[in-house]
């Protein structure tokens, strides 16, 4: 960069710099992130460079519905709230709440909460290697730990089956960063991995709960997800949010139920193994009678 170009040194000075030289029309560098170029509209991801939207807005209604929303429900959502953070605390050592940075409306990056499910040493780039590979594969999105995640703290498996654990995030809700209903809010990872359509998701504020969550979830492809969030974003209207909202209850009893019954599964499974007995080893490390419960 030449020298009468470099400012003071500064980050802000020098993203704003770095954009200038490029595109001199731009306007101004967003803290999440990302700059808008203001002679083409559109919001531009410093990291990759590609366009992300044309400067979205969240239409007026969202926010007041929002905050109706939430006031209305304070007697259910307060005192839940605090019975899990007590839950949290006894079940498990460590932090209540788990922080982790998402890309929001733009493409501009935030911190969503929630309660925390996994132990202290549990390693998340498990579950960031296995949503790249689903990304990549035509198969749905079956949940890492839907048959069982030794990671799991206790009581995590049941916050997570039920969408309990993302109840931190009406203070995202709040705060103007996320909206009740919308497209799941996704890794900046992930987000670097998109095509440039699937990059229109970000053209609404993310959700705590969507269309996708109450049609199909984890039984629909990655694309179909996208398309899902896509088709919201285009017919997006107040009854079409507080039907989201009433279906998600309907949704979240379904899940629970479903996640019972495959405990159960995996608990007789457990049973119905037998121990591994030295010498008797057979393909793969299992025993001939393991090796018969598996085919």
């Amino acid at each position: 960069m030449p020298a009468e170009l470099a400012g003071n040194g500064s980050l802000e000075e020098l993203n704003e710099t770095n954009v200038a030289v490029h595109l001199p029309d731009v306007g101004r560098v967003t803290r999440g992130g990302s700059f808008v170029v203001s002679s083409t509209a559109k919001n531009i991801h410093i990291r990759s460079g590609l366009p992300v939207a044309s400067e979205p807005k969240a239409p007026g209604w969202k926010s007041a519905l929002d905050l109706a929303c939430i006031l209305l429900s304070l007697p259910v959502w307060l005192p839940l709230m605090i019975l899990l953070m007590l839950v949290t605390r006894i079940a498990s050592p460590g932090p209540i709440f788990y922080r982790q940075k998402r890309v929001g409306l733009g493409g501009r990056h935030f911190f969503i909460w929630k309660f925390r499910t996994m132990k202290l040493s549990a390693q998340t780039q498990t579950h960031e290697y296995y949503f790249e590979e689903l990304m990549r594969a035509n198969c749905p999105m079956t949940k890492l730990d839907a048959h069982g995640d030794p990671r799991l703290a206790p009581f995590g498996r049941i916050l997570r089956a039920s969408g309990l654990d993302e109840l931190p995030q009406i203070f995202n809700v709040l705060s103007g960063e996320m909206s009740l209903v919308g497209p799941r809010p996704c890794l900046p990872n992930e987000f670097a991995r998109y095509e440039p359509w699937q990059r229109k998701r970000v053209n609404g504020l993310p959700g705590v709960t969507g269309y996708w969550q109450v049609n199909g979830k984890n039984k629909t492809t990655f694309n179909e997800m996208i398309a899902m969030d896509l088709f919201y974003l285009k017919n997006m209207s107040i009854l079409l949010d507080l039907k989201i909202m009433l279906k998600t209850c309907a949704v979240i009893a379904e899940q629970l139920f479903e996640s019972r019954l495959a405990a159960q599964c995996n608990r007789q499974e457990r049973d119905l193994r037998p121990p591994t007995t030295p010498g008797l080893q057979g393909e793969r490390g299992r025993s001939p009678t393991t090796q018969i419960l598996h085919t």
